[in-house]
């Protein structure tokens, strides 16, 4: 029977919870119950206590409430509810994650959901559904559904808003129980795309899926980088199509697409296969007009759509973010290429469009170039980015450094790099992954992920 554990605090929302269960019951779903409150007696019976979470994560619940830090009594439950979490998941007794709440049940739910792999359910009602959502749902699956009303009762509008959400979490549990993966076994790669550098990466992308592999587009908005970086951590991505700087341009600048400081190193400090470009670096994005700051007025500006306004970066900017980029790519320790289009960073950054500015960007060749170091392969070719032969030329870059990637990963695991390969190379066969230098406990949520996934290991793409 697939099982949905609840988590919140029973204290204050016990009522509350207790009416989901039902509508979960009586959908055909085991439940469980874990109760993350701290003040006062639970009102719907848990199967795990406050007491068990708070231990969970090192703690007393008694000297948690004695204290009555709010903040800090969050955080330790939501910590040992995560605990918690990972155990029954390990058991197979969760089968999807249900939490609901304000600000406080909020933060203490997606904290416990953190650590869970990649596919597993996670619902979460919440008063905060409606507005900017990224503090909680970060680069998870997490899923947030308007609570419309606040958590307060049962009535007949959260009866409507609970009911849904109960069916919601019941058909989720019960697909996660029988999902099969279908697709495992071909290698994935990840790609960054804008609508601006969109014909590149399509073009890339059918390239590759004609040779066998998997691609995975993230649209390059700050959450789409910081996804695609951490299902690299994960071990789901084994090589990347990087050609969509955007976010690197948004945290230099300030716009709002910043996927963080630590943008592009992932791949390289797991030594994955790399290309990369500068695409859309020629921009930093904007909500509507009136948001862009006063010390901006006077740029160069774009309506990219009526939420959206895009403004070209500078000849300054674009130099710093060469250097940015070199810096970070200097540290790969993996098979890298850096190609440059010598006539325009995306759509609107060519000959004749509004943010065509040659003197930009060659600031950010020559920041690039004169920062990165001797040995990393740098392609440069007179075309703009969306060119299809700039795009067939970084996937077929690509897939040459996959391919003896590859293969000395393999011959360093087996002694041997002669192997024969089959009418799909090596990705036919399962094969070990080798020594891995992440830590402990991010091995296991990688681990935890690939069971679910069952990704061959480093297949070859063809």
């Amino acid at each position: 029977m697939a099982t949905v554990v609840l988590v919140g605090t029973m204290d204050t929302k016990g009522r509350e919870f207790a009416f989901v269960a039902e509508g979960l019951r009586a959908a055909g779903c085991e439940v469980v119950v874990v109760d993350a409150g701290i003040v006062g007696p639970p009102l719907l019976t848990p199967e795990v206590t406050a007491d068990e979470v708070a231990r969970a994560a090192g703690r007393d619940r008694a000297g948690l409430a004695a204290a009555g830090d709010r903040g800090a009594a969050v955080e330790v439950m939501g910590n040992g509810a995560a605990a918690v979490l990972l155990r029954l998941h390990a058991e197979g007794r969760l089968h999807c994650a249900f939490g609901m709440g304000g600000s406080g049940g909020s933060s203490l739910f997606t904290r416990a959901v953190r650590d869970l792999p990649l596919g597993v359910p996670k619902l979460l009602v919440s008063t905060l559904a409606s507005g900017n959502t990224r503090a909680y749902v970060g680069t998870s699956d997490l899923v947030m559904m308007p609570a419309v009303t606040d958590i307060a009762g049962v009535n007949a509008v959260s009866e409507r808003i609970l009911g849904n959400a109960a069916a919601a979490a019941a058909g989720m549990a019960r697909h996660h129980q029988g999902f099969v993966p279908r697709l495992a076994g071909k290698a994935t790669l990840g790609a960054t795309m804008f609508g601006n550098t969109t014909p590149a990466v399509a073009t890339a992308r059918h390239w590759l899926e004609e040779r066998g592999y998997e691609v995975l587009v993230f649209h390059a908005t700050g959450t789409g980088g910081q996804a695609m970086e951490a299902l690299m951590e994960a071990g789901l991505i084994t090589g990347v199509l990087d050609v969509t700087a955007a976010e690197l341009a948004d945290e230099l600048v300030g716009g709002l697409g910043s996927a963080g400081p630590r943008r592009l190193e992932v791949a390289g400090r797991l030594g994955l296969p790399q290309v990369v470009a500068p695409g859309a670096a020629d921009m930093v994005n904007f909500g509507p007009p009136d948001t862009v700051p006063e010390r901006f007025r006077g740029r160069r500006f774009y309506r990219h759509n009526p939420a959206v306004t895009l403004m070209r970066t500078s000849v300054e900017e674009c130099a710093a973010l060469g250097r940015i980029m070199a810096d970070r790519l200097n540290r790969a320790s993996g098979p890298l290429t850096v190609f440059l289009p010598l006539r325009g960073f995306s759509a609107i950054g060519v000959e004749g469009e509004v943010f065509h500015d040659p003197a930009a960007d060659a600031a950010l060749v020559g920041g690039l170039k004169g920062a990165l170091a001797a040995a990393v392969e740098v392609v440069e070719m007179d075309t703009h980015i969306n060119a299809p032969e700039f795009a067939g030329a970084m996937a077929a870059r690509l897939d040459e450094h996959y391919r003896a990637w590859v293969e000395r990963r393999q011959s360093e695991q087996q002694g041997s790099a002669t192997e024969p390969k089959g009418p799909r190379g090596l990705g036919e066969r399962s094969e070990p992954h080798p020594p891995d230098p992440r830590p402990k406990a991010q091995l296991l949520r990688a681990e935890q992920t690939r069971q679910r996934a069952k990704p061959t290991a480093y297949p070859l793409g063809p």
